[in-house]
């Protein structure tokens, strides 16, 4: 992809700024990071004796409304929580996060992805299950979930400072800056310059304006109106891209046992990376999967918080469901996709400009339009749950009666975004992430044996009904 920059100022001020960006996002997602998201998985996933992996079958239940009841406690159903959530995280993460992971750490780092993912599986049983179980009030009186009320209703007053941590990271975390910027750099490859029509900075800020348009439009409806149109663009998106890439992988299916081979072996070879690290080739599966699934980061709990139930045990297995969709198949498919195409090593293009090859590469004229389509409602979708969760972090820090204030400075970023390099907005949003994980991980550690206790409880109630 073409990288430079679409803004009127000079290039080596641009450059500085987004190495300055880029070097704090490299700071923030170290060894630390690394040992609380892997090793608090781990830790997780033994504590809990794996058993969030022996209950899928009744996790689908709650999930297709089994145990819904409209008379408890929360704003959506287990579905539209879920909806929700994966709209914010099945999207730009499995198309260009997938391309920016082989391009920086080669095919291995999907191995490093897969593996986060596994653990993310018990990452978020835990967190969510925290976010309804230590649900608190916002200024206006609504109940509300998320770290920052864990931390503060399960650890206590004294905790606050990391609460607002949390929600003023959380507040750029969420930004639509990337999603925006890979929606208008498709456009432009895909559509605007093949067809001869001038693309470039003005071209970007119209069509950032009118993404803002169309997402004001929602947001400002509240989380009921986000559930409805993510619980209906969510299954059509992720049916829509993987038809479409599952064609790609079976027109090349005598390729797909060599691509696995190829993950594998270089997951240990690190022979892709810069300097040949095995452990920056980890952090780099690490950083993507967190982008893909957000396990560990934070988001996730403040959607399924809102869910209506009295069961923190049923959001938390409701929410395990995430890892395995966006990261496990869908972040699998579009890596089968770059690899068996074999654009991921031809050197010409990353992030959604690297998929958009492979689109093509396969389908010949149609390919990219495809892929377009989907890259709409992805980044779209996820650009209607980000402003929800950015809200709440500001509501609590600031109060739910000024939360509108935040809605619009969303909006404003989206122009920004259409308009800024690629470096600098994943820069913005990894280093933001890394510090949003920090309180979300360190509350689930100190309160995991209330996850525990709650578990043991909820499935003797439901072996003996």
């Amino acid at each position: 992809m073409n990288e430079q920059s679409n803004l009127n100022l000079p290039a080596d001020s641009i450059s500085h700024t987004e190495r300055i960006i880029t070097g704090f996002s490299d700071l923030a997602w170290g060894t630390p990071l690394l040992v609380l998201l892997l090793g608090g998985g781990l830790f997780f996933l033994f504590y809990s004796r794996m058993l969030p992996f022996r209950y899928f079958r009744h996790a689908i239940a709650i999930l297709l409304g089994r145990y819904d009841d409209p008379n408890e406690p929360g704003h959506i159903s287990h579905y539209q929580a879920l909806s929700t959530a994966l709209a914010a995280t099945v999207g730009m993460g499995n198309i260009t996060g997938v391309a920016l992971a082989i391009t920086m750490g080669g095919p291995g780092a999907i191995f490093w992805m897969w593996v986060s993912a596994l653990l993310g599986v018990t990452t978020k049983y835990f967190t969510c299950t925290l976010a309804v179980m230590f649900r608190g009030r916002d200024s206006n009186g609504e109940l509300q979930g998320g770290p920052m009320y864990v931390i503060v209703e399960g650890l206590g007053r004294n905790w606050r400072p990391l609460a607002v941590f949390f929600s003023l990271m959380g507040m750029i975390g969420v930004l639509p800056m990337f999603q925006v910027n890979q929606l208008t750099q498709v456009v432009r490859d895909v559509v605007l310059i093949p067809n001869h029509v001038e693309a470039g900075f003005t071209s970007n800020l119209i069509s950032g304006f009118l993404v803002a348009i169309l997402v004001g439009s929602v947001i400002f409806g509240g989380i009921k109106r986000i559930g409805k149109v993510t619980g209906r663009m969510v299954p059509l998106m992720v049916a829509l891209y993987v038809i479409f890439v599952l064609y790609i992988i079976f027109s090349n299916a005598e390729n797909i046992l060599p691509s696995f081979a190829l993950i594998f072996r270089d997951a240990f070879t690190a022979k892709s990376v810069l300097g040949g690290s095995l452990g920056a080739l980890i952090i780099t599966g690490v950083r993507r999967a967190a982008f893909s699934n957000e396990a560990g980061i934070g988001t996730a709990p403040m959607a399924h918080g809102a869910a209506k139930t009295n069961e923190p045990v049923r959001e938390g297995l409701v929410a395990m469901l995430g890892p395995v969709v966006d990261t496990i198949v869908v972040c699998t498919m579009t890596a089968l996709a770059l690899i068996m195409t074999g654009v991921w090593n031809a050197g010409e293009s990353d992030g959604i400009t690297m998929t958009a090859d492979a689109f093509d590469r396969a389908m010949p004229g149609i390919g990219a339009y495809l892929l377009t389509i989907c890259v709409a409602i992805f980044s779209i979708s996820t650009m209607l749950s980000f402003p929800y969760y950015g809200t709440k972090c500001f509501s609590f820090v600031f109060g739910a009666k000024y939360s509108h204030i935040y809605k619009w400075f969303y909006l404003l970023t989206i122009p920004l975004g259409a308009t800024a390099t690629l470096g600098t907005v994943v820069g913005i949003f990894d280093g933001a992430y890394a510090l949003m994980a920090f309180p979300t991980m360190i509350s689930a550690l100190l309160l995991s044996p209330h996850v525990v206790r709650a578990s043991k409880d909820y499935f003797k109630r439901l072996k003996s009904s």
